[in-house]
């Protein structure tokens, strides 16, 4: 399957109920007219996605947004401040919002974001319509930042795929929502969690796990390769390939970031798990990151990665 670079023909697919694989600045979409409630079932179907676990939607604008869910001055103020960007925001469905409640889990809320790809915002505008597009990548494997890890997985599962080159920030969305008394920090990602408190002046709440998710990246066992993990490895054992981090652990070829920067090594955490599950190896063990920073969203897609497998 070959990549393209035609936003109209993705818009036109997208609007027939077809998938479209497109970039963003965080990893690849999965992408899905979010109106359309066959185009939706075929998100999850391709995904093998557990029907409970929320799918993220994606606008062109940040007033597009406000159209499709009921924000308060508090979520506003995170759009006007990280949008476009690697920030998700779940509030109530708007009570006209036509997104497909399929794309919510059947739930009242909706997640919403706006991304920072000019091909993503291109074919957001072309396509006229709200889009689903979580990772395009088998459901709790790893997330995709390149178009050759998306052809590696999917295959001829999607109509198209737009190639945008490699992802800049490598890790998911961060994810903050406002259903309960305040807003909580649901999934660490590509917006550390202390720029989002000093946006809202005050502490936000930490919940990265529930029975019954109302957003994406809250199973416990997710972004999974098929090699079994061991985290905070000073070096390697017999048998295990080494992901290394900083100078001091830097054991064989793959290292997130030899220097330690953070933001070099999330834009490299799922190329690289890629690139060593694909070797066949067993077992991986993983340098210790420090957990501050983009490095709360390694070390949560990191401790994810290694749980115990959950029932898809």
């Amino acid at each position: 399957m070959a990549a393209h670079n035609d936003i109209a023909a993705a818009a036109q697919a997208l609007r027939e109920g077809g998938l479209v694989a497109f970039p963003t600045e965080t990893v690849y979409g999965l992408g899905a007219d979010a109106t359309n409630n066959a185009a939706v079932a075929s998100v999850y179907a391709v995904k093998g996605r557990p029907s409970f676990n929320p799918l993220i939607v994606h606008v062109d604008s940040a007033e597009a947004a406000f159209r499709l869910g009921q924000f308060s001055a508090e979520a506003r103020t995170l759009a006007e401040r990280f949008w476009p960007g690697p920030l998700s925001i779940v509030v109530p469905r708007a009570p006209d919002c036509p997104v497909s409640l399929l794309a919510s889990a059947g739930l009242d809320s909706i997640a919403l974001r706006v991304p920072a790809h000019p091909m993503a915002l291109d074919l957001l505008k072309a396509v006229e319509r709200p889009v689903v597009a979580p990772s395009a990548n088998p459901s709790g494997r790893i997330s995709p930042t390149s178009p050759d890890h998306v052809r590696r997985h999917l295959r001829d599962k999607v109509a198209m795929v737009l190639d945008g080159g490699r992802c800049k920030v490598g890790v998911e969305s961060s994810v903050v929502s406002f259903l309960e008394d305040g807003p909580r920090l649901i999934r660490h990602g590509g917006i550390p969690r202390a720029e989002i408190e000093k946006a809202l002046g005050h502490a936000v709440a930490v919940e990265t796990h529930a029975v019954r998710p109302h957003a994406p990246g809250q199973l416990t066992s997710h972004y999974a390769p098929r090699a079994e993990l061991r985290l905070n490895a000073e070096g390697p054992r017999a048998g295990e390939a080494y992901l290394g981090f900083g100078p001091l652990h830097s054991h064989g070829p793959w290292t997130l970031s030899r220097t330690g920067e953070l933001v070099e090594a999330a834009a490299n955490l799922f190329r690289l798990l890629h690139e060593i599950d694909a070797t066949g190896v067993a077992r991986i063990a993983v340098a210790p990151v420090p957990h501050h920073g983009l490095g709360e969203a390694i070390n949560d897609r990191l401790m994810r990665a290694a749980a115990p497998r959950e029932p898809a």
